[in-house]
């Protein structure tokens, strides 16, 4: 049976572990080949290029700080001179810090580089693999219930990168539309990962409507519908994947 990403080539930013991790085994899985990036999990990337490769496709680990927007742009140019071509983009490197807004003493150059993490980064990759990706391209963002909701968490740095992804998202699916390319995002709730508190997860959990943390593996199924054949009419939409924590 033929794999329905099959000659296709996959860019996922942040792909080493947790909700990137698995999303670079599904989509090779699908039969996509895929670049991801990483920053400081060297041996973990080395591990999952050679794990993901054993679906039969070619699978590569490549260094590259998502603050950097030159950095991001290098990313994209490599992928497309060593692959030959770029159909899929995930955005999913991200950095979650908290705190209060009017705290005199929090560290601004954090938070600072959240914001080129999670959004300057995000849009030079997308202006470089814009001219790239063809007729049935796929970009799809990483975001976050504190997109529109507070909750409390003093996260008001956080929120503001991705609802300022989200707006960009529908933005570029204006620009993209014309030339077949989607646009959408993903908006997470609580997913186990090494980002997610623990004592924060459990407490949550009377609030989820299906009664547990979410799985990597749930978001890279939703990535999967995203960037495959069945989501072709599906553009600037946000996409909640978080078992029914905000319904």
């Amino acid at each position: 049976m033929t794999k329905i990403q099959s000659g296709r080539v996959a860019l996922v930013t942040g792909g080493s572990r947790g909700v990137g991790a698995a999303t670079v085994r599904r989509l090779a899985q699908d039969g996509a080949d895929v670049a991801f990036s990483y920053v400081s999990s060297e041996h973990e990337a080395g591990k999952l290029a050679k794990e993901a490769s054993a679906s039969g496709v070619r699978v590569e680990a490549v260094r590259a700080d998502a603050a950097s927007a030159e950095e991001m742009t290098r990313l994209v140019q490599d992928a497309v001179a060593g692959f030959g071509r770029l159909d899929i983009l995930v955005h999913n490197a991200g950095l979650f810090l908290t705190g209060p807004l009017a705290d005199p003493d929090r560290d601004e150059e954090a938070m600072a580089r959240q914001f080129r993490i999670n959004l300057h980064g995000v849009v030079a990759a997308t202006r470089a693999a814009a001219p790239h990706l063809p007729e049935g391209g796929r970009i799809v963002l990483i975001s976050s219930g504190g997109a529109d909701r507070s909750a409390g968490l003093l996260a008001g740095d956080y929120a503001a990168t991705k609802a300022g992804m989200e707006a960009y998202g529908r933005a570029w699916a204006h620009e993209f539309g014309p030339r077949g390319i989607t646009v959408n995002s993903l908006r997470l709730g609580a997913i186990d990962t090494d980002m997610l508190d623990r004592a924060a997860g459990a407490a949550l959990l009377p609030s989820i409507a299906m009664r547990r943390l979410g799985r990597p593996e749930d978001v890279a199924d939703a990535v999967a519908y995203l960037a495959g054949p069945g989501a072709s009419y599906v553009t600037g939409a946000t996409l909640r994947v978080d078992g029914g924590l905000h319904a």
